[in-house]
């Protein structure tokens, strides 16, 4: 069955396997697949299971779709193809195989739409244009009780988002055998920060567990695996 690795800066988000017939990727709440960030639309890509073909489809969305660097508004998916919507990445594994032209250096697959090839230095352009809504006001996490993996005890949250877990690439990286390769994911935003629990381990604000987007406020304590932090605002 294929699946689809959620990733941003290669720090795995989230992991789908795709059961469903239709799965919906866009900023919007009643999407399968939320992508909080304002380069991406409400509702800006689908993925369909048609048999044995999985099938990406832009639905119209601002910025566009891209599967391997190539704009596309509907093709099919490959295994080990990789799809960017807004600043993040979408790894694609299924048992289909793209064939490679060797000799024209080109890629053959069952595309249904006409593809237009983005160059690095303006795939560069797009995602440093979805990072100019960054605030100016920067916060972070002191460290009062355990420690981390990289024995720091402040940590400055200067990334529109940044992962709590034991994973390479988080920004607070847990230790510990039993501490979750992603437990928690801050968005740094114009209203400010907030802090989504993820992994399946408890993630407790002042004492009490949460399940969903909190809105982070300056003193806050956050509790996650063997850690507790205390969350602050740089005057």
């Amino acid at each position: 069955m294929a699946k689809i690795l959620l990733k941003y800066k290669e720090a795995v988000v989230q992991e789908i396997v795709l059961e469903k017939e239709l799965t919906t990727i866009g900023r919007k709440p009643d999407n399968d697949i939320v992508i909080d960030n304002q380069a991406v639309s409400g509702h800006h890509a689908r993925i369909k299971v048609e048999g044995n073909e999985v099938v990406l489809e832009d639905l119209s969305s601002l910025n566009g779709t891209y599967v391997n660097s190539q704009k596309v508004s509907k093709t099919e998916l490959f295994d080990d193809d990789v799809i960017l919507i807004g600043v993040h990445t979408i790894q694609v594994f299924t048992d289909k195989k793209r064939e490679v032209d060797k000799k024209n250096f080109s890629v053959r697959g069952r595309s249904m739409d006409e593809t237009m090839v983005i160059a690095p230095d303006d795939q560069k352009k797009i995602i440093t244009a979805a990072d100019k809504n960054i605030p100016e006001q920067l916060g972070g996490f002191l460290v009062i009780e355990g420690s981390t993996a990289t024995n720091q005890r402040e940590y400055e949250l200067k990334e529109r988002v940044s992962a709590i877990g034991k994973e390479d690439g988080s920004a607070i990286k847990l230790k510990g055998f039993f501490a979750p390769k992603l437990a928690a994911l801050v968005n740094r935003r114009k209203e400010g920060y907030f802090i989504t629990p993820s992994g399946g381990k408890d993630l407790k604000i002042n004492g009490k567990v949460i399940d969903r987007r909190y809105d982070l406020k300056d003193g806050d304590i956050v509790e996650v695996s063997n850690l507790k932090l205390q969350f602050y605002i740089k005057e």
